[in-house]
């Protein structure tokens, strides 16, 4: 997912030794082992630092300098005024798939602070997106470093949302071109292929059967019809296609297609990736997005099992060991929650809705559900919150830290406190269209589909 980064203005000082900082608002710069960071402290200090983890970069993406300490400046801010220290490592090598540098990197930023600024009364580990995930993870295997952990739309389970990926395209490449050897996974020419996959989706919404073969793409990966922060959920069968094919072609072609996949390639050692055995008629009986489907074929006067066929008879991708067995490692979160946990998602989110369910039903089997409490939003888009709604997520969180018990956390309840804030903390990023509006309040009590493949 692209990285969504708030700029904060601060004095810049020097690094100071352990015991040498003085009280009051700094701003602290420099490099741990090859990884970037910065730490603010506010004019008045109460104890808790928030540790934030940013989301994943592609390469080749423009981004804004600095590093990000929170999903949006507006709460970056709130959170200074508050009295919150605020710290984040850029990782080694900042953009692609580094879960693994990130694990390490932010440890040794933790480490850093304690020794420089002072050891935390109580310490958040808190990111966005893939940094939700390692957020998650940062608390899982480190014991009594963290208090609490806020995911906002976090990939807790980046194996399934590569794998998700991967049928996309390979559903791509079976039902829309001609080219069956089109490369999808360890690509010699990946840009080639990228540009093959855009052209046939593209080329597939402007008639009703490519429309079609498009809302089958779309459900067996877990894509929903619902792209925009701004708009509400569209009813029309060809805008919903429309907005599917923004997520498959922008997602999961653009972004974790063959070009995206060539960075994890490398780190894993191979393609983790695969979908031997995958039953896809099994998969859109399950899928939320079977109606979709359903009014698509019958308005282009097709027949679902005639692709369903094509999808059965392709030839499939195996993974390499060693790449699955890293994405394990790295890349997928165990639920044990030895902390309370807070995950912040929007419901129609793609694959990272269904994540985030997934994540709650982990925490059942693995580790405490009195710890975990999930909201929701009822936004497109990805990461489709206001400031207003990332500080109701982290009160919500340090309430159940410092007190034991979870607060009132009923949609009314925090979409009354979410309408109280600033309208400049009420405005929401759109990626479909790249702007900012200013949005009303939408905490909901509706959930996002079960995951459909999920790693565990």
């Amino acid at each position: 997912m692209v990285l969504l980064v708030g700029l904060v203005a601060g004095l810049t000082v020097a690094t100071g030794t352990a015991g040498a900082v003085e009280p009051g608002r700094h701003t602290y710069t420099g490099t741990l082992n090859g990884a970037d960071y910065r730490v603010e402290t506010p004019q008045h200090w109460n104890g808790t630092l928030i540790l934030f983890s940013h989301g994943y970069v592609p390469e080749g993406v423009p981004i804004p300098p600095g590093i990000p300490l929170a999903n949006r400046a507006e709460t970056e801010q709130w959170l200074l005024d508050h009295g919150y220290a605020l710290a984040g490592s850029d990782f080694r090598g900042r953009v692609g798939m580094v879960a693994k540098e990130a694990l390490e990197d932010q440890i040794a930023l933790l480490d850093w602070f304690d020794a420089t600024i002072g050891k935390p009364r109580r310490t958040i580990a808190s990111g966005f997106s893939m940094g939700g995930g390692i957020a998650t993870r940062l608390a899982e295997r480190n014991p009594g470093r963290f208090d609490g952990v806020l995911a906002i739309s976090g990939q807790q389970d980046v194996q399934a949302t590569m794998n998700r990926g991967l049928d996309v395209t390979f559903a791509v490449r079976t039902l829309l071109t001609d080219d069956q050897r089109l490369e999808l996974v360890k690509a010699v020419d990946p840009g080639h292929s990228v540009q093959v996959l855009q052209r046939a989706v593209q080329q597939a919404l402007t008639t009703p059967a490519g429309r079609a073969k498009l809302a089958l793409i779309g459900a067996i990966g877990g894509l929903s019809g619902w792209a925009s922060a701004h708009q509400p959920q569209p009813t029309d069968l060809v805008e919903r296609i429309r907005q599917q094919e923004w997520w498959i072609e922008s997602a999961y072609i653009a972004t974790l297609g063959p070009q995206g996949r060539l960075d994890l390639e490398r780190r894993a050692g191979g393609n983790p990736s695969f979908n031997v055995g995958v039953d896809y008629a099994g998969e859109l009986a399950r899928s939320g997005q079977r109606d979709l489907v359903e009014q698509a074929y019958r308005a282009a006067g097709a027949d679902v099992r005639d692709d369903l066929r094509r999808l059965a008879d392709a030839p499939r991708v195996t993974p390499d060991p060693q790449a699955l067995w890293w994405m394990y490692r790295f890349g997928v979160t165990a639920g044990t929650t030895p902390t309370p946990v807070v995950t912040l998602h929007g419901v129609a989110e793609g694959i990272v809705a269904s994540d985030a369910r997934w994540y709650g039903e982990q925490v059942r089997l693995a580790g405490h559900p009195d710890r975990l409490r999930q909201l929701y939003v009822g936004r497109g888009d990805h990461g489709p919150f206001s400031a207003a709604d990332e500080i109701l997520a982290l009160q919500t969180l340090l309430d159940r830290v410092e007190t034991g018990t979870w607060p009132d956390t009923s949609p009314n309840t925090l979409n009354t406190r979410a309408a109280t804030f600033t309208p400049q903390q009420q405005t929401v990023f759109d990626i479909f269209t790249a702007t900012d509006q200013i949005q009303p309040p939408a905490f909901t009590g509706q959930q996002p589909p079960r995951a459909l493949r999920p790693s565990l």
